[in-house]
């Protein structure tokens, strides 16, 4: 799939990963990835950034206003370490949730 071009009258000042700290968009902490996606929001070449990042498969940062990891777009990022026990129960029992429902419906 062949993307258009950028398009060349818009102005660098226009676009936030100019405008702000271009780190920003390849943060670790999920809060300031969170960040550039909202900033990403009103930028006028979005649609061109994040059809190239998916055209080159991009491996991490935010593009479009869409965090790629390892070349997929995916919903939010997890912070390092070990998810809290709290977030692991409230994980199972949705499972089980759906476990259950599944064996009732069939």
């Amino acid at each position: 799939m062949a993307v258009a071009p950028l398009d060349t009258r818009v102005d660098v000042e226009d676009v936030p990963c100019r405008r702000f700290d271009p780190d920003l968009w390849f943060a670790d902490a999920p809060a300031e990835l969170e960040l550039a996606k909202s900033l990403c929001g009103d930028c006028p070449v979005r649609v061109e950034c994040l059809a190239g990042a998916m055209e080159r498969a991009e491996p991490w940062g935010v593009w479009g206003g869409e965090i790629f990891e390892r070349g997929a777009v995916i919903a939010r990022k997890r912070p390092r370490g070990r998810p809290r026990k709290v977030e692991i129960a409230a994980e199972a029992a949705g499972m089980v949730s759906a476990l259950v429902g599944a064996g009732t419906a069939a």
